[in-house]
């Protein structure tokens, strides 16, 4: 799709000459539900003259049928693809479509206004340089209008066109469109923005969208589309230090190796050093190799590959930076992060983080604090639910490179993936490394797990009892350890209750009190087992994840999950402590098995029949299985 240009019939390799080299600007429409964010860009479409004959005939077919505007054209079906758009009259999904004029080219995110749709407008404003806000003249500044200003603000765009949309509705009264201002500067003046252009406009009748209207003289600033065409949308990318993650190590044959990607920033040429952060080793570009041959200078948003003037030790996921400007390099930092699942964000968990070509396991050590995106108070909190935003200090597996996202987007942000699903539940912007974890090193002694474990003639191990509450788990770990006691072996038994005496004394049972719990219990499972002992941990651990997070902090053949398998009637028969009673008549919450989820273990090593033999014979089997 093209505007209209001569050019296309007299010298067509001439047109697309000039498109090529036209600047591309991409902005967002968005804003509270039906202020006229579809109607608004699909009356850019059209009077562009930038709608095929085919959508013109299906567009008035559909206007007829599902159109809100009685017999006129109903612009906004131009971008409301989706069947339940069209049923709903409401956006949903991102919906991105591409136009030019005879200045500029334009990709457009039409973005949803329901609030339950935060991560899908989040999502398309991530690459916008301009976002454009609608308010209903009739409404003025809402709720949502001050939620999408500060997820835009909190992605990093800085200019932002106030539209004071439906005009004609309210007769294109000056002094209401003032006020509108007014409200919603003084909202605007904490986000951070370079400048906020306000046009008053009537979207469905075109007016001050593709030239000035006379309906509104007192208004003497552009159009909406003479300002797209102007403005200056700073390129950041180009101007900022060079970064360029590697996502392949190109080796054809023994003397050539080329490390490609894709420049996220900045600009390199023959003769640069760069610096690779995870080594601090220097080097000199020595060619810019592209399938056109090579290049004097490449830029950011160019994919090429690199060749070095010293073999240096470089793998897919690096970085590689300008030499005299560096990036972060930490294990740790701070991150304002948008939650994008259905299940809940548990700080403690094991998370996939993904940046560039890299992907890290990340825990989220600490949810600071909670944004009120409508407010932006900043309000306590344990979890994120869906389409929440939260301050969080992050721990990766290992140190990597990045900027803070407000000095470089291309390399200050990441995703969040779930371990088991791949499932993609947050999208993340660094704030800043946490300098202090700079002031942690390992301390080295000269007495190992080994040597203790010598001393005491035993193999360290951690025997990992799981299962529902009365499953008999704590009954049969504690005859377990008399045996190994009678054996001779040194060991130590974590039981759950006890453990809530002391260390966990501050937790809950939430499952992000339930995650902590684990996580804690673990890493003492760890120091014992660097003590040299064998460590029996009863506890429910309902869930997979933290279990396999015990797993991982130990080495093969440490861990040893045991799998009290007794079904929920036989454990509600039992109830040794009337818990589930207490659960059924709803006087306690979050009991696991009733309304908190248990995930049972798929491979555990040793599982044993709860419900139909005795405690006595499931403990001599553990110790028969493990030490007979």
């Amino acid at each position: 799709m093209a505007h209209q240009s001569s050019l296309i019939a007299d010298d067509i390799l001439a047109y697309l000459q000039a498109q090529e080299n036209k600047g591309m600007l991409r902005f967002i429409t968005c804003g509270s539900v039906d202020d006229g964010k579809s109607t608004l860009i699909g009356r850019l479409l059209w009077d562009s003259k930038l709608i095929f004959e085919d959508q013109l005939a299906a567009l008035e077919a559909d206007s007829r049928k599902l159109g809100t505007q009685g017999d006129e054209i109903d612009y906004a079906l131009l971008l409301d693809g989706l069947q339940a758009e069209r049923e709903q009259g409401i956006t949903i999904d991102v919906a991105y479509r591409f136009f030019s004029t005879d200045k500029r080219k334009f990709i457009v995110a039409d973005t949803p206004g329901h609030e339950q749709y935060t991560r899908n407008m989040v999502t398309g404003a991530s690459t916008a340089d301009v976002a454009i806000i609608l308010v209903d003249a009739r409404k003025g500044v809402l709720t949502q209008t001050k939620r999408h200003s500060y997820l835009v603000s909190l992605v990093g765009i800085r200019k932002v066109v106030l539209a004071v949309n439906k005009m004609d509705l309210i007769g294109y009264d000056e002094s209401t469109f003032r006020g509108i201002v007014a409200d919603y500067l003084d909202f605007a003046e904490s986000l951070g923005f370079e400048e906020v252009a306000c046009i008053p406009m009537a979207a469905l009748k075109g007016d001050n969208v593709i030239s000035v209207s006379e309906r509104m003289s007192w208004y003497d600033g552009a159009s909406l589309l003479a300002y797209l065409e102007s403005v200056e949308v700073a390129r950041e990318s180009l101007d900022n230090p060079f970064r360029m993650p590697v996502q392949w190590v190109n080796r054809p044959d023994l003397d050539f190796r080329g490390f490609c990607g894709t420049i996220a920033s900045g600009r390199i040429s023959p003769g640069d050093q760069i610096v690779v952060p995870a080594s601090g080793q220097l080097s000199r570009v020595a060619r810019i190799v592209t399938m056109d041959g090579d290049l004097e200078e490449a830029v950011a948003g160019q994919a090429v590959t690199l060749t070095l003037a010293d073999e240096i030790d470089i793998s897919r996921g690096d970085l590689l930076a300008d030499a005299q400007r560096r990036p972060d390099y930490a294990d740790q930092f701070e991150a304002r992060l948008v939650w994008m699942h259905d299940e809940p964000l548990l700080p403690g968990r094991n998370y996939l983080l993904k940046s560039g070509a890299l992907t890290l396991p990340v825990q989220i050590t600490d949810l600071k604090h909670k944004v009120d995106v409508n407010t932006l108070e900043l309000h306590p909190g344990k979890t994120l639910e869906l389409n929440e935003v939260g301050v969080c200090n992050f721990s990766t597996a290992k140190s990597f490179a990045f900027d803070p996202y407000k000095d470089n987007k291309g390399t200050g942000n990441f995703i969040l993936i779930d371990r088991f699903t791949n499932a993609t539940v947050g999208a993340g912007m660094i704030d800043f490394a946490l300098r202090r974890a700079a002031n942690i090193h390992w301390q080295h002694v000269d007495i190992n797990k080994e040597s203790r474990a010598e001393q005491k003639q035993q193999k360290p191990k951690v025997l990992w009892f799981t299962g529902l509450s009365g499953a008999g788990k704590s009954t049969i770990a504690n005859l377990v350890e008399k045996k190994l006691h009678s054996l001779g072996k040194h060991s130590y038994l974590l039981d759950g209750d006890n453990v809530r005496h002391g260390l966990n004394r501050d937790l809950g049972f939430t499952d992000a009190d339930r995650v902590e719990n684990i996580r804690r219990v673990a890493e003492v499972a760890k120091l014992m087992i660097d003590a040299g002992l064998i460590v029996l941990v009863s506890f429910i651990s309902p869930f997979r994840s933290e279990r396999n997070l015990a797993r991982e902090l130990l080495q093969p053949g440490e861990f040893v999950e045991i799998y009290v398998s007794t079904s929920l009637e036989v454990c509600e028969q039992r109830d040794p402590k009337g818990l589930y009673k207490k659960a059924r008549k709803g006087e306690l919450i979050n009991f696991t098995g009733i309304d908190s989820a248990y995930e049972a273990p798929e491979a555990a090593e040793i599982v044993l029949d709860g419900g139909t033999h005795s405690a006595e014979e499931l403990a001599e089997q553990v110790v028969l299985n493990l030490f007979g």
